[in-house]
């Protein structure tokens, strides 16, 4: 076989094969990435309407709340007419601007008003009195589902309402049948249009489920997806055309510099080399081989170890880089970080020190260690100081990246890291001003991965603490709570729940303002945590509601502390905001204590013992009745 065969199979398998197979993979990853990009913003738009509903239940749930406090609807249902609480309850839902209310007692409807095409309903169940003989529940909602879908529709996004099948709303082009049979995930073409589908539903008035599913428009994707695919074909057949031209050029220059070759490779055989070629059969390119192989296997020996080592470098910083980014252990990555240090630059050990506080006024701890320190210790403390003495000078302008030191035949390093500094040493060889980068630049990595976990522990706290108290949030109490029911029911211990609410707090509000209600908060939350153990958890359950588990704790000790704290929030005098004078507050506590680990009856007894202090007058303890709260039945 000629050169010239040998050079364009050489090319066709080389270049050409490879080529148009990475084109059809860049095809296929560029369809992939649009398709992927499409069916992501369909699962974040179904999310963002997931939460607007949740919002919209909340809203409702605080409506009913507000009905069932509003004593023009509690006299009307301690009448025996209908006809009074449906008048009440039109009037109460025109004046909260509410879509739809119900009334019901022991499964009879007492008043329905409103659009029947409200969603998001909100429950509150007001418990029975003498003059009700029955408990009253009440369903309330503040949108419509056709206002809804509105709402969570962008362009390219629709939305369709169903309630058991049947349709309620939809945005989809007016040209699409109003309620079409949707999936609850994948694809559905409409009227020639393609969606991606995401559907959830939630239980909703009279029984029933209303169903929302988000449409999003993936044409524009699939549009993208083929114009990418053209524009990868047209940039793989340009390359092959430079490729061909360039290997034509080539070979012609080959040819007419065969002889020249022949010569360069003896005189690279007598010392002077630079690659090997390969060796096959008889022509002047094999004898060119031979040349070039006698002196090159060695190079090529120590250019693969080269190679290697510097894979193993390349790939140990980008796997350490991260591991730095999803790491979020803080003794974990201080580790990690000092023994990468120490093996970048071939260190004998090195150390890792951070202060013991957080606000960086602590004493400066050893946090992590690799190698045995002893002798390089003096040669370490001196690198220290002095990259402690760079970094805190405010007149330092130019401060350099790794300060070094050297004691005796020891030389040691140290950079600056967040709250902390990182230092290493080795005996016999100073280190390298490429050596100082390479370990600033670590240094920095380390550094920008701490801040992450600091930032990461923020996030964490702020998600589980209410803002205004400064208690922890209702999600939080329900976590405690149950955590608490199911270790009171494992080693058979008591747990007691105190529940209090600011009486006539709407009154306060109204008065004084919102900002003064929120400082009555405010101090009600510092009271009940003055007054709680260390090992109990208040929180605001919500509104004005704040709740605490008592672990250990039974019946009689839930309402001293009960006590305890309604005392104290009733010897308060808060400063009135308008600077005339203190204002006075009481609050009402319920409280009900249980062994049997159900968490849900738990929270309803000291929910009812609360309610029961209201009605009873507040500013009082009310205690759960214990046969009750010991069965969980509350």
């Amino acid at each position: 076989m000629s050169f010239r065969a040998r050079l364009t199979l050489f090319f066709v398998l080389i270049v050409v094969v490879p080529m148009i197979a990475l084109g059809v993979v860049v095809a296929r990853i560029v369809s992939d990435s649009e398709h992927a990009k499409a069916t992501a913003q369909n699962r974040a738009s179904a999310a963002a309407a997931l939460a607007s509903f949740h919002r919209l239940q909340q809203d409702g749930a605080r409506a009913a709340r507000s009905l069932a406090h509003d004593p023009q609807l509690t006299a009307a249902l301690n009448t025996p007419t209908t006809a009074d609480d449906r008048a009440v309850a039109t009037a109460l839902a025109a004046r909260q601007r509410l879509a739809r209310v119900r009334i019901a007692q022991a499964g009879r409807t007492l008043a329905d008003v409103g659009d029947r095409r409200a969603i998001a309903r909100g429950v509150v169940r007001i418990a029975p009195s003498e003059e009700q003989g029955a408990a009253v529940t009440i369903d309330a909602a503040t949108l419509t589902a056709r206002r809804f879908a509105g709402t969570i529709s962008t362009p390219g996004v629709r939305a369709v309402l169903t309630r058991d099948g049947a349709p309620l709303a939809s945005t989809l082009p007016a040209t699409t049948a109003q309620g079409p049979r949707l999936p609850t995930h994948g694809t559905v073409t409409l009227d020639g249009t393609d969606y991606a589908v995401a559907t959830f539903s939630a239980p909703d008035f009279d029984g029933r489920r209303t169903t929302v599913a988000i449409l999003t428009d993936t044409s524009a994707a699939t549009s993208a997806a083929t114009r990418g695919q053209w524009i990868a074909i047209a940039l793989l057949m340009l390359f092959l055309l430079l490729a061909f031209a360039g290997a034509l050029t080539i070979s012609r220059q080959l040819h007419g510099q065969l002889a020249r070759f022949l010569v360069a490779a003896r005189r690279i055989g007598r010392g002077d080399f630079s690659t090997a070629v390969p060796v096959e059969g008889g022509d002047e390119f094999a004898q060119l081989g031979e040349e070039f192989n006698k002196m090159s296997r060695e190079l090529e020996r120590r250019m693969r170890e080269l190679g290697q080592e510097r894979g193993r470098l390349r790939e140990s910083i980008q796997r350490i880089g991260a591991t730095f980014a999803a790491n979020l252990d803080r003794a974990a990555l201080l580790e990690i970080g000092t023994q990468t240090i120490v093996d970048a630059v071939q260190a004998d050990c090195g150390r890792a020190a951070i202060q013991a506080s957080p606000a960086g006024d602590g004493p400066v701890l050893e946090a992590a260690r690799v190698g045995d320190l002893a002798g390089a210790e003096p040669a370490i403390a001196a690198a220290e100081a002095l990259a402690r003495a760079t970094h805190l000078d405010p007149r330092d302008d130019v401060r350099p990246l790794a300060v070094a030191a050297t004691v005796g035949d020891v030389a040691a390093l140290a950079a600056a890291i967040p709250h902390g500094i990182l230092s290493l040493a080795r005996r016999g060889r100073p280190f390298t001003d490429a050596e100082r980068e390479l370990v600033a630049s670590l240094a920095r990595q380390t550094g920008i991965s701490l801040e992450n976990v600091e930032l990461h522990e923020q996030v964490q706290r702020q998600a589980v603490t209410d803002e205004l108290t400064g208690l922890s949030n209702h999600g939080r109490f329900q976590e405690v709570v149950a955590a608490e029911a199911a270790a009171a029911r494992r080693f058979d211990q008591p747990l007691a729940l105190l529940m209090l609410d600011v009486d006539n707090f709407k009154r306060v509000n109204d008065t004084y303002g919102h900002q003064q209600g929120d400082l009555v908060l405010r101090e009600i939350a510092a009271v009940l945590r003055d007054c709680s153990r260390e090992v109990d958890e208040p929180a605001r359950y919500g509104g004005e509601e704040l709740a605490v588990a008592l672990q250990q704790t039974d019946l009689d000790g839930a309402e001293a502390i009960a006590e305890r704290v309604r005392t104290a929030v009733e010897a308060l005098a808060l400063p009135r905001l308008d600077g005339r004078g203190t204002l006075h507050v009481t609050v009402s506590c319920g409280v009900a204590a249980s062994s049997d680990g159900d968490p849900v009856a738990l929270v309803a007894a000291a929910d009812a013992a609360l309610y029961a202090a209201k009605r009873a007058g507040k500013n009082r303890t009310v205690r759960a009745d214990p046969a009750v709260s010991a069965s969980g039945a509350g």
